[in-house]
């Protein structure tokens, strides 16, 4: 009975999965299908031929090698004020006790139930007000902001679990603060570190509200996931052509996550354990 209740709940499970990925599974054969194959079978999963102009069509006639130049200076940007921002703050709210942490703890878990929609207009008159507007540099300042609330707490949740000893030597060799900081603490935060630069890339790269209200006058200036809707014309839509798109634009994600996999799983458990 254990055998046969195994197998049906591992065959249920991938059935789940699946269902889950196909989506996923469905674009990418759909980047390879010719407009009348998309049309008549567009629910199977195999092409009958593997056609590679709808990428050649998405990367030239969609611009797809600026944008993605532009994506990439974007999130590397991105990434980096937001580990320095996230991983300060965390250590701040790990390590120390100073008044008011309470509050601004309840108003930084607060902060996370505010969507995005919320704070475009404000984000759009302070980037115009600071001169930024159809620029990379607005874009990247607009997507580091924000209270990164799931960023702090990991942060803030693994610097509480650091042994005080590690400090107190590093104060005994000579150091301060912030060779403390970067040259002992940060070191041993990596899978944290990998955590959030996956979770970042993904949320970046994918970034599609942002980047087209800080662009609408400078196209040049758009990201991949902006870039696509230029596929979408006024009468006709290039479904296999934005499914080829689409397919390049995860490409980059999966080898960063393939890459730092491991930083994540362990970065989260030990986030959860501490």
């Amino acid at each position: 009975m254990n055998k046969v209740g195994k197998i049906v709940t591992h065959t249920t499970l991938v059935a789940v999965l699946f269902v889950w990925i196909y989506p996923f599974l469905w674009m990418v054969s759909a980047a390879f299908k010719s407009d009348s194959e998309f049309f008549t079978k567009g629910l199977s999963l195999i092409p009958s031929t593997f056609d590679m102009s709808n990428f050649t069509r998405a990367w030239d006639a969609g611009n797809f090698d600026r944008y993605f130049i532009n994506s990439v200076i974007i999130t590397v940007a991105v990434i980096a004020i937001v580990l320095f921002i996230t991983a300060t703050c965390g250590y701040a709210l790990g390590r120390y006790s100073f008044p008011g942490k309470k509050l601004f703890m309840a108003v930084l878990g607060a902060s996370i139930f505010f969507p995005l929609e919320f704070s475009i207009i404000p984000i759009f008159q302070l980037i115009k007000e600071m001169g930024l507007m159809n620029s990379l540099l607005g874009i990247i300042l607009a997507e580091s902001g924000g209270g990164h609330v799931l960023f702090v707490l990991l942060f803030a949740s693994f610097f509480r679990a650091v042994p005080k000893e590690l400090e107190e030597a590093s104060i005994i060799d000579g150091c301060n603060f912030f060779q403390t900081f970067i040259h002992v603490i940060m070191p041993l935060s990596k899978p944290i570190i990998g955590s959030v630069i996956i979770m970042q890339f993904v949320w970046t790269w994918n970034s599609f509200l942002l980047p087209l209200v800080l662009t609408l006058s400078t196209p040049e200036l758009r990201t991949l996931a902006v870039g696509l809707y230029t596929l979408r014309g006024e009468n006709i839509v290039d479904w296999t052509g934005i499914a080829a798109g689409g397919t390049i634009a995860l490409v980059p994600i999966i080898i960063i996550f393939l890459f730092l996999q491991r930083y994540f799983v362990d970065g989260i458990a030990g986030a959860v354990k501490g």
